[in-house]
Order: structure tokens, then C-alpha cells, then sequence
């Protein structure tokens, strides 16, 4: 009997904590909503035609105005230097943060790279903004997965996250322009999985 009622416990708590990891809600974007995607070379659209950047794409799939904001090169420490002064500018309804991959490459550490994230999502916290967060890859012999420091930024953060979709476009050479850029395709991806990640969260 007390085994029976030790599995039933266990059952319940692995339940629980099911439901506590749930996908966070985003509140509803209206028509006339502003979504600012902020980042590097990956939200400018390095590597894609003209109006083929996930931004552009994304602004076509969901009727709402995207604004671009990438800066190809840049590091965390200068996006979060460039963050609160675009959101007091622009006074989004939700902020596309994909942002890091440069640290990455440079090999800067990823504590403070992590540090430099959660103060961009601090400063989108406080002006009531909703946040999707995407991992970016750091490069692997075998698999390509987003650095770990994305997945703890989340969990700490409780922000919307994806952490899958860009290393699945930049493992996969057919989606690549070059070493580390989507080309059209890996674009158009991009802005389909962003899309579906929000709408699953309620945004649309």
C-alpha cells in the first residue's frame, strides 16, 4: 500500500512540474501592434535578397509592422547599450531578441553574455514588453544546439523562448548562405517557426 501510494505521489509531482514548465503566455498583439526584432547580422538579414530578412518575412505572415533592427557585427555589450533608447523610441508591443552569436565567435564568456541578455530583457521587463528569445548555436563537432547560457537566461527570465530553430537552419548547409548566415530559405524558416512560436503563446 505505502509503495502504491509513493508511485501516486511521484506521478503527481512529475505532473506538476509538467505543468509549471508550460510555454509562458504573450498578450494578444492588435492589429496596429509594433514588433521590434533586435540583433545582429541575424535580424539585419545578412545573406538574404531583398526583403527576404526574417523581419520583413515575418511582417508579411502576421499583419503587423516589424521593425529591423539588427547591426551585423555587433556584440551584447553594444546591443545593450543601443536596446532602451529603441524601445523608448518605438514603444513596442513585443521585442524579437536574437542577440550573442558574435560574443560566440569571439569567444567573450558566456557569463557575460548571459549578463548582457538579461539586462536587455530587464530593460524590456520594466517597459511592460512582452519577449520572445532565441538561442543561437555555438559551434559543435557532431550537433549544432543553442549555447546553454540561452536556456538558463529563459528559465531565470520566464520569457518565451526558442531555442531550436536556428541551430536547426545553421546545421543544415542547404539553409545557409555562408558559415554562419541563413540564406533566403533559412530566412523564410525562421520567420515561419518565430511566427508559429508566438501564435502558440497567444500573441496572434
Amino acid at each position: 500500500m505505502r509503495i502504491l501510494r509513493g508511485l501516486i505521489i511521484a506521478i503527481l509531482l512529475i505532473f506538476s512540474s509538467a505543468c509549471n514548465e508550460q510555454t509562458p503566455s504573450l498578450k494578444k498583439l492588435p492589429s496596429d501592434a509594433l514588433i521590434l526584432a533586435f540583433g545582429d547580422s541575424l535580424t539585419y538579414g545578412s545573406g538574404a535578397s531583398s526583403q527576404q530578412d526574417y523581419p520583413s518575412v515575418l511582417a508579411k505572415l502576421s499583419g503587423r509592422v516589424v521593425i529591423n533592427e539588427g547591426v551585423p557585427g555587433e556584440v551584447s555589450s553594444d546591443g545593450l547599450g543601443r536596446l532602451p533608447a529603441l524601445l523608448d523610441e518605438y514603444e513596442p508591443d513585443l521585442l524579437i531578441l536574437i542577440h550573442g552569436g558574435n560574443d560566440i565567435l569571439k569567444k567573450i564568456p558566456s557569463q557575460l553574455i548571459a549578463n548582457n541578455l538579461t539586462s536587455m530583457i530587464a530593460a524590456a521587463k520594466a517597459r511592460r514588453i512582452d519577449i520572445l528569445l532565441l538561442g543561437v548555436p555555438e559551434p559543435g563537432l557532431l550537433t549544432m544546439e543553442s549555447a546553454p547560457f540561452y536556456g538558463q537566461i529563459a528559465k531565470q527570465t520566464g520569457v518565451l523562448m526558442d531555442l531550436e530553430t536556428l541551430p536547426e537552419i545553421l546545421g543544415d548547409n542547404e539553409m545557409k548562405s555562408d558559415l554562419i548566415h541563413p540564406n533566403n530559405s533559412g530566412y523564410h524558416l525562421l520567420a515561419n517557426s518565430i511566427y508559429d512560436r508566438l501564435k502558440s503563446a497567444g500573441a496572434f
